[in-house]
This record gives structure tokens, C-alpha cells and sequence, in this order.
């Protein structure tokens, strides 16, 4: 019997050959280029069965492959049918790479261009041999005969005491970086950046609560919105005020048009191609410039800051349950039930909404599955004597939290093997969280702190070491990161960012230690330059039982003491008296020999 991906492959096949075509790239992106998407369009999903955030697939007529990351390789293996797709990495094989090997002379390759990015398609576009032809629709979803509808529910207010700032005073600063730009407009199709610019939220996607939508910000402190009118309710539609004019989706292309003659910011990593396509067409000049929102979006106000703080201290008391829990009651539970478990405690504190994306729970060898998802099918229930992996986040109205933790099951000791390259990641952690670095320093300058320890034991991991985080937006938050790949953007106060150093043994175990952090001037009174340096959001203990104190050394188990005595102080008093015991056990000084 065919699989369901053989057969979907080959209507596909047949409707390209339909339409004159010889193939198609389907990206995981939707019309948004979020990176999480509603169920109407996890195109790459329905057709190949992968569904992580990051992804590419191309269609030809005698052979297809599925594109992704590292964090993703183990899990394309597992999801993707090997007799009808090439599984391959997207850093070793670029697609555009790999089309161009396989695409015969002259070969005519689809796209949609409304879910590809002017930076998605431009590797594609630079390779001579194939021709290009976008699609006046999505051609997967001719196919896809069940899909899903697009969503419904209504945008809501962010209040300001949340939001810390108006959206006309947000306006006004985008307006001004787009003057300097000498922009008349820009196309915003994040939601999450109009989210922030208007202060609104929604739940029309998983685990980011925000509303689908296009805008159009303009030079003189207006937005034209792109929206169902409907999800625009009477008192969305006075908090957003008079200079917010609301459209219906179907009318983007006649105000783009009213564009003739005016100079457009359209951020090719951001914007879907037909946005500098049709503003071309109708004689605009596209100036190809980042999302405006993106920077002030990322620099937290005091109000977000105090946010933070707070979300993290909700988070904090949640997760330690969670692990009093763990390491007491929930010893052989499963891993769909641990990460219930983890989602009802969060549930139990004040005003928590949702989890900021699907927890990663897994133990043994499931843990090294970088972006793990655990399903039905996959569930493993938790072995004695063994690594789990917990990366789970949380959405309140006062911010949004991200937190991993490597538990060791017990009851036995862990090996010493194991004590060792948990402890370096730890280090990696701790040294990381210390940092102090001049102003105007980028994220790629402090990823090495992170890798070092491992570096030196001939070890790695294969994923960033650090990305942006919203405030009650999305978990992963542009422009910042701390990555090995070179970044144009300094890291500056107020940026809430992730330290999350790893290592991962495929079918054995996956360790990663992550916490958040937020970017405050550096206490340096006898330097003549201004420093920044973090301070940690995260407030849940490391697990004691897998640290080598002998490799630790002095410095970083004094960091360590410091940092679990915090979390007794702020957490403790939360806590029900049996998990506040635990965590007195938990967070007790360590003891070297």
C-alpha cells in the first residue's frame, strides 16, 4: 500500500505537469513567514510528514528532497518517507544547490510567491539552468482537499500596563527610522512586530498570541491593517484610534498601489516576494531594508523589564514543582505526562495563558533529538538511571518565558563520563551568564564563551547558542542572537535573550542547559568605556546529582551557589512545604571535596 506522502507526491507530480511545470519549492513559511504557522498551512507537513519550524522541500518530476537544520536531522529521519524524499542537510546541501545538480537544462520550477522571502528565493534565483515561474496560487492546496480553515477569533487589547508604551508613541519612533531611511512606508508582514506596534495580541497561531495579519506603516505616524474586519472588534477598533485604517485582505494590492512614486522599506527576510513584486509593478521603488519594528520591539521599556521579572518568578515557582514532582512522584512517568504535568502547574499560577511552543520532553536517546516532539506514537516512558530533557516555556500577560533543564532519573549515580560533559555545558552556562562586554558588542563575540569547555574536551553542539525573546510575543525574537554565524546586530540593554549551550549523543542523550537573560548596563566604575552585562531571568536549580565539582572549579561553583540561593529566596516562599524542602536540598551550597 502507497504511503500517504507517495500518494500526495504523486498528485502533485501530476498537477505540475498540468500547469507546464517541471517542479516546486514548498517552503514551511506562510503567507506571514512565521515561524510557527496555523494548521491551514503546514504545506510541508501535509505533503512530506515533517513537521518541524524550519524546512524546505522541492518537487521534481523523478526525485524529491526535504531540506532542514541540525536541530531537525533526526526528527527529518524519523518523519519523512526515505523511498520518496532525499533527507538532507540545508547547511551541507543548500537546496538551490541541490536543484541545480538535479534540475535538467531549462527546467521550470514553481513557487508561490506569497510564502517565499526575497532572501528564501534569491539563492534559487542566482542559479542559471532553471527558470523560475511563480504560481498565481498555492498549488499545494489544490491538493490538499481537507485543509484546514483559516482562523477566526478576534484580535484583544494589550493594555499599557503591560505594553509599557502607546502605540502612537511606538508609531512615532517608527516613523522617524523611516524618514532617516528617506522611506515614505514599510511593509510589516510579522505579526508579531504589528502585535507590538499597535498592542494588540491575538491566538490565531500556537503558542504566539497574535493576530495574522499585513500593515503598512507609514512616515506620517499612520498603519493601513490588513485583517479580516471582523477579527476587529468595536473596542479593538477605538484602542487602535483614527490613524489606523482598517482593510480587508483582499484590498492590500489596490493600497499598494496608491504607493506610485513613493519609496517602500520591504525587509527581504520578512516580506514575501509578491509585496516588492506588486509595488514594482505598480511604480513604486522597493528599498530593500529590515522590519523598522524589529530593533525597538527587542529593546525591552521598564514596564516589559518589570514584566519579565515577573513572568519569571511565575515560571520559576512552576518549575520547581515540576521537578519536586519529578524527582518524588513522577519517577517512570511517561513523557507526554511530565510535560502535562509541567503545563498544569504553569496553569495553577496567575494569568498563564499558553505554552510559548510545544515542550520538548525527552528522555534517553530522545533527548538528543534537538526539536523533539513528543507524540502518541513516540511517547517513552522514563527509564531509571537515565538523562531527560525538559525545554518548555511559558506565555503571560507580563511576558514570555523559555527555560531547559537535564535531569539524571537515578537512583543509581551517574557515571563519570556523563558528569563531565554535563558539567562543561554547565560551565558553558555559567560563564556565558557572567559576562561583561563593552557597548556595541555583538552576539557572534560571545558564542565561544559558551563552546569553550566543550571545545576543549572535542566537543560541540550544532545549534545557535542564543536568540531574542518577546515580551508576551514570540519565544523566538529577532534581530539579536549569539550564534557562531557573524551578526550585524549589538546586543543592547534592555534585550531579553536565551544562553542555552547543549550537547546531544544520538541514541543516547541529549543535555541542554538554558536559561534567559536581560541586558543591563555592566557595573564597571574604573573603566573609561560603558559596559553591558546580563542579569538571569531563569530561577530554576541545575541538577545537582550530574555535576563534577572537580571540573566546576571554585569560580563557577561560587556562581552556582549564588544563583541557587537566589532561587531559594524568590521561589521558596511560593512553594507548597514539601517542594519548598526539596528545593532547600536543591539549592544548597555545593560542597567541594
Amino acid at each position: 500500500m502507497a504511503s500517504a506522502s507517495s500518494t500526495r507526491l504523486a498528485a502533485l507530480r501530476t498537477l505540475l505537469q498540468n500547469e507546464g511545470l517541471d517542479g516546486l519549492i514548498v517552503p514551511h513559511s506562510d503567507e506571514f513567514l512565521g515561524e510557527y504557522t496555523p494548521a491551514c498551512a503546514e504545506r510541508l507537513a501535509w505533503l512530506t510528514g515533517f513537521t518541524g519550524s524550519a524546512g524546505t522541500a522541492i518537487v521534481l518530476p523523478h526525485t524529491a528532497a526535504v531540506f532542514s537544520d541540525g536541530r531537525y536531522i533526526t526528527q527529518m529521519d524519523q518523519q519523512v518517507d526515505g523511498a520518496c524524499w532525499q533527507r538532507l542537510h540545508i547547511s551541507q546541501t543548500p537546496p538551490a544547490t541541490w536543484l541545480k545538480e538535479q534540475a535538467k537544462p531549462q527546467t521550470r520550477v514553481g513557487y508561490d510567491p506569497r510564502v517565499m522571502s526575497v532572501a528564501e528565493l534569491r539563492p534559487f534565483a542566482a542559479q542559471s539552468g532553471v527558470t523560475l515561474v511563480p504560481t498565481s496560487r498555492n498549488l499545494v492546496d489544490d491538493i490538499w482537499t481537507d485543509r484546514p480553515a483559516f482562523p477566526s477569533a478576534p484580535a484583544c487589547i494589550h493594555p499599557l500596563a503591560f505594553a509599557g508604551r502607546s502605540s502612537a508613541e511606538k508609531r512615532q519612533e517608527v516613523s522617524a527610522i523611516l524618514t532617516q531611511k528617506g522611506q515614505d512606508a514599510a511593509v510589516l508582514s510579522d505579526s508579531a512586530s504589528i502585535a507590538w506596534l499597535l498592542n494588540i495580541r491575538g491566538s490565531d497561531i500556537p503558542c504566539t498570541p497574535v493576530v495574522l495579519a499585513f500593515a503598512l506603516v507609514h512616515a506620517n505616524n499612520s498603519v493601513d491593517l490588513f485583517i479580516e474586519p471582523e477579527k476587529i472588534t468595536a473596542n479593538v477598533k477605538e484602542w487602535l484610534g483614527s490613524s489606523v485604517r482598517v482593510h480587508a485582505p483582499q484590498e492590500m494590492e489596490q493600497v499598494l498601489a496608491t504607493l506610485k512614486g513613493k519609496t517602500v522599506g520591504v525587509d527581504p527576510a520578512s516580506n514575501a516576494v509578491w509585496f516588492g513584486q506588486t509595488l514594482t509593478r505598480h511604480g513604486a521603488t522597493v528599498q530593500e531594508a529590515p522590519d523598522p519594528c524589529l530593533l525597538p520591539k527587542a529593546r525591552k521599556n521598564k514596564v516589559e523589564q518589570m514584566g519579565m521579572r515577573t513572568a519569571h518568578l511565575r515560571d520559576g515557582v512552576a518549575l520547581c514543582r515540576f521537578l519536586h514532582w519529578l524527582d518524588t512522584k513522577g519517577r517512570n512517568c511517561t513523557e507526554l505526562e511530565a510535560a502535562t504535568q509541567l503545563d498544569a502547574f504553569r496553569a495553577e499560577g496567575k494569568d498563564y495563558k499558553e505554552e510559548s511552543f510545544p515542550a520538548i520532553s525527552g528522555s534517553g536517546p530522545n533527548g538528543a533529538i534537538i526539536h523533539y516532539r513528543v507524540t502518541p506514537e513516540s511517547d517513552r516512558k522514563l527509564q531509571d538511571n537515565e538523562v531527560y530533557l525538559i525545554d518548555s516555556g511559558g506565555q503571560y500577560p507580563e511576558g514570555t518565558t523559555d527555560v531547559t533543564r537535564t535531569i539524571w532519573t537515578g537512583p543509581d549515580a551517574p557515571s563519570a563520563s556523563l558528569k563531565d560533559v554535563f558539567t562543561r555545558v554547565l560551565k558553558g552556562n555559567l560563564r556565558l551568564g557572567r559576562a561583561r562586554f563593552p557597548v556595541g558588542t555583538k552576539g557572534h563575540a560571545l558564542d565561544a564563551l559558551a563552546r569553550f569547555d566543550l571545545w576543549q574536551a572535542g566537543l560541540d553542539y550544532d545549534h545557535g547558542t542564543g536568540h531574542g525573546v518577546g515580551s508576551f510575543l514570540s519565544v523566538h525574537e529577532g534581530p539579536a542572537r549569539i550564534s557562531k554565524m557573524p551578526s550585524p546586530i549589538t546586543l543592547e540593554e534592555g534585550m531579553v535573550i536565551s544562553n542555552e549551550p547543549g550537547f546531544y549523543k544520538p541514541g543516547a542523550y541529549g543535555i541542554r542547559l538554558e536559561t534567559l537573560v536581560m541586558i543591563r548596563p555592566g557595573n564597571m566604575p574604573h573603566s573609561d568605556r560603558d559596559f553591558l552585562e546580563f542579569e538571569t531571568l531563569t530561577l530554576a536549580p541545575f541538577d545537582r546529582r550530574l555535576i563534577d565539582l572537580t571540573l566546576l572549579g571554585p569560580e563557577d561553583t561560587a556562581v552556582l551557589d549564588a544563583y541557587h540561593a537566589q532561587i531559594l529566596d524568590q521561589v521558596g516562599p511560593h512553594l507548597p512545604s514539601d517542594a519548598q524542602k526539596w528545593l532547600k536540598t536543591a539549592c544548597a551550597p555545593l560542597k567541594r571535596a
